[in-house]
């Protein structure tokens, strides 16, 4: 008999029940596999490199087309439309199969094929999970405690690098074995998910929402108008500024370390797997615990954090680039990140949309952010060997762009069901 996530009770009083937390931990697991392969990849790079003899052009184009950048965005794009337009389920019980194909080619590459077609199946699949999984989380949470349930899956998305990094720590002497076992162990957890996914059911909310359709090319464009477009515009910028920072820090973290000679292989992974730690840490004792209270409580949460994030990358503009200097980046960045990152831009994308626009709004804006994220990543490499002080200026700067934009243009959302929220915003 298969679990059904239903809509939360009108009088919600914020209580979340065991399925609940089950049904969030199941989705989240897409912010793992996310997180984790993004990692695994950036753990593993400059040995990939020096193993298939990769040219710092050729390392810029893998970081361009995997889960960090344009696979995951072209997967978001198509995986959210579908997820709206076929229901959730159809799409989260099949793409972790594919996810799981495109980590076996990678775990066992032995030619520069198949680590870059690999690659790009990685990025597709686990890009079409992700804004299914959360419209599925946003949907069956209550209304005060939306935020507890999406900055859980927040959890998972760092608990994945957490076990890639310190799997690499472990296997750094095996070298190149070493990263074909920590990929194989993503292979793994994608195999396991999917069938625990499978007693899952579809969306309550979206199934309502489905009987009332009456034409799929008037409400796709309705995505594009009034208080829908406002909100595209608002969650592309906050996420696509934020996430250059958080996706160089990801996956080019240890390769940058490593390259400018400010620590070794294991010590370079160690120190990232500390910003994920941290990360994980603050989400649960603060954005879990504060973000559902009300609004003001929302802004104070994301202006201190945008005010740390900035500072993380701008220490770089005035400090050399060393082991001293790495760990003060990562205590702020991993801190601010858990309060004015990823959790709530998931937040606010559930809580901005009507129902059968949710998974493609968010595929869109994940999809552009990730698709910037491509085109940077194929500098960064280059950019490194120059000095950290390109860089850190560029990331201080769209951190910038997306704490100012966030704080002053958050929409007020907070304790809200859904439809409430949809009905003030017509």
């Amino acid at each position: 008999m298969s679990d059904t996530p239903s809509s939360p009770p009108a009088s919600d009083t914020g209580a979340i029940t065991r399925q609940q937390w089950k049904w969030s931990a199941l989705a989240g697991m897409a912010s793992y596999l996310d997180a984790g392969s993004i990692v695994a990849l950036g753990a593993g790079l400059a040995i990939l490199q020096k193993e298939f003899g990769l040219t710092d052009g050729a390392v810029g184009i893998l970081a361009a087309i995997g889960p960090n950048a344009l696979g995951c965005a072209l997967g978001a794009l198509i995986g959210g439309w579908l997820g709206d337009k076929l229901g959730r389920k159809r799409i989260y019980q099949y793409d972790l199969m594919v996810y799981a194909f495109g980590i076996l080619l990678v775990a066992l590459a032995v030619n520069p094929e198949m680590l870059f077609i690999g690659t790009f199946i990685v990025g597709v699949a686990v890009g079409a999970d992700v804004p299914t999984s959360l419209a599925l989380v946003g949907e069956f949470a209550p209304d005060k405690a939306r935020g507890r349930l999406l900055g859980f899956t927040q959890v998972a998305w760092c608990l994945g690098p957490v076990i890639v990094l310190w799997l690499a720590l472990a296997l750094a002497p095996l070298g190149l074995l070493g990263i074909r076992i920590i990929f194989l162990h993503l292979f793994v957890v994608a195999v396991v998910t999917w069938a625990m996914r499978r007693g899952l059911s579809e969306s309550v909310r979206w199934t309502q929402a489905a009987k009332s359709v009456q034409s799929g090319g008037r409400k796709l464009a309705q995505l594009f108008t009034g208080a829908n477009l406002r909100a595209i515009i608002w969650t592309a910028t906050i996420y696509l500024f934020w996430n250059l920072a958080a996706g160089t820090a990801g996956l080019f973290n240890p390769y940058i370390i490593r390259t400018l000679d400010a620590g070794s292989q294991a010590m370079s992974v160690g120190l990232a797997s500390g910003n994920f730690i941290i990360t994980m840490i603050v989400t649960v004792t603060i954005f879990m615990r504060y973000s559902d209270r009300d609004y003001k409580t929302r802004k104070l949460i994301w202006g201190v954090g945008a005010i740390m994030q900035v500072a993380a990358y701008g220490l770089f503009l005035f400090m050399p680039f060393t082991i001293l200097s790495v760990v003060l980046n990562i205590l702020l960045f991993s801190i601010s990140s858990a309060l004015s990152g990823e959790a709530f831009y998931k937040v606010f994308s559930q809580e901005l949309f009507p129902t059968m626009l949710r998974g493609t709004a968010q595929g869109f804006t994940f999809g552009v952010a990730r698709t910037i994220l491509g085109i940077w990543s194929f500098f960064v490499p280059a950019l490194a060997h120059a000095g950290i002080q390109q860089i850190a200026g560029l990331l201080t700067l769209f951190l910038a762009i997306s704490g100012v934009v966030g704080y002053f243009f958050m929409p007020d959302t907070s304790g809200k069901s859904l439809e409430q929220i949809q009905a003030e915003r017509s």
